[in-house]
């Protein structure tokens, strides 16, 4: 048994309950959860191994300040940027994105807008030679990737998960615009601020805090949190077959990268390397939609709402299921369920979750170390959301 630690105001206990549980029947090594509601933490509990690949009984457990890589939970803390920068008049959703960065409209993009960029809808989840991942992170090699590449259908007229190419799509305009990388303006203009343990490029003296990622099996039902464990045979074939749409998104960095690598860490992708406490997520998304502890909301009301108004819904180009998206954050939907119809984030391939849901005033963050074989919804992060829906009425 799992001791777990931490705390829950009165009336999150089920929190707390699907938290234990989802060690006991769900596979979970070591994992955080923290909820904030109108600006106040009310849940923030931890438990397990700092690393995913450690033996039972021979590990170091997890602490309250054990932060873990959250992958395309990455997508939505870096999707506040651009919404800021249009908030203080500094970026133009509908302008060209080649109006702030002139390579970019080579090979026919000179039509693609900068919500496209945010909303999926570019046309340009994949590279047709893909980077290593030195590549990747070397700041230069993946911006030229995606200026140079053909769209994989006209952009605006679809959607397709960006999964690794948002990294450089985002990066780079953010570095146009701002003079700063994304990495920078996020720890400097949100992360500083607010006091988050959250980074996109992680400094040397942060590298202790971090925990390791491993493999981990998905359970099977009904521990499964209601969810399909296995996918349907189409989009397993298609992430099987490497010639798919689907694969080659996935395979934008090949051979796959070292995750658990200091280089890895410390390189800056917004798409898919962030690196969180689940407190700091949870305080971050409540930093979004109001005040938290003196500090002034992000959001403006019109760019919340322009954060969770619907620009792509339906079948994914690439992932083969029905998606929604805001600009820049993933809907809540049944490929992503979150707590209500006005909530806005983005999980983490392999488990972690971080939205905000204003109408409840509540913001959540869920990191862990065990990787599940999923995309867009993970057993443990749903089991612990629906303990919040049933809280938070």
């Amino acid at each position: 048994m799992v001791d777990v630690q931490g705390t829950v105001e009165d009336g999150f206990e089920p929190v707390r309950d699907a938290f234990a549980a989802n060690f006991a029947e769900r596979g979970e090594r070591g994992a955080a959860v923290a909820v904030y509601r109108d600006g106040r933490k009310v849940v923030d509990l931890w438990g397990g191994t700092r690393d995913g690949d450690a033996r039972p009984g021979g590990a170091e457990p997890w602490e309250p300040g054990t932060a873990q890589i959250v992958r395309s939970a990455t997508k939505g803390i870096a999707a506040t940027v651009p919404l800021l920068l249009h908030q203080r008049g500094l970026l133009d959703l509908d302008a060209p994105v080649g109006t702030y960065w002139p390579e970019f409209k080579a090979a026919g993009k000179d039509r693609v807008l900068v919500r496209h960029l945010l909303a999926h809808r570019a046309g340009l989840p994949v590279l047709d030679t893909p980077l290593t991942p030195a590549q990747a992170v070397d700041g230069v090699s993946g911006p030229a990737a995606v200026a140079a590449q053909a769209p994989a259908w006209t952009p605006g007229t679809d959607h397709g998960y960006h999964a690794q190419t948002y990294s450089w799509l985002l990066g780079e305009l953010v570095l146009r615009v701002t003079g700063r990388t994304l990495g920078t303006w996020v720890a400097e203009e949100i992360s500083g601020p607010l006091g988050l343990d959250l980074w996109i490029g992680l400094p040397t003296e942060a590298r202790a805090r971090v925990g390791r990622l491993a493999p981990v099996e998905a359970p099977p039902r009904p521990a499964a949190a209601g969810l399909r464990v296995r996918p349907k045979k189409t989009v397993a074939d298609a992430y099987a077959d490497p010639a798919s749409l689907t694969s080659r998104a996935f395979a934008a960095i090949s051979p796959a990268p070292d995750e658990n690598s200091d280089a890895y860490r410390a390189g800056e992708l917004p798409a898919s390397a962030g690196i969180a406490t689940a407190p700091a997520l949870a305080r971050a998304y409540a930093a979004l939609i109001g005040p938290v502890d003196g500090h002034a909301r992000l959001f403006a009301p019109a760019t919340l709402t322009l954060a969770r108004t619907e620009e792509s819904a339906g079948p994914d180009r690439t992932l083969l299921v029905n998606t929604r998206f805001g600009l820049g954050f993933m809907l809540h939907g049944p490929a992503s369920p979150l707590l209500g119809p006005g909530s806005f984030g983005h999980p983490g391939r392999g488990g972690a979750l971080a939205f905000a849901d204003p109408e409840h005033g509540v913001a959540f963050g869920y990191v862990t170390n065990g990787m599940q074989r999923n995309v867009t919804a993970d057993p443990r992060a749903q089991a612990l959301v629906r303990a919040l829906a049933t809280v938070s009425g």
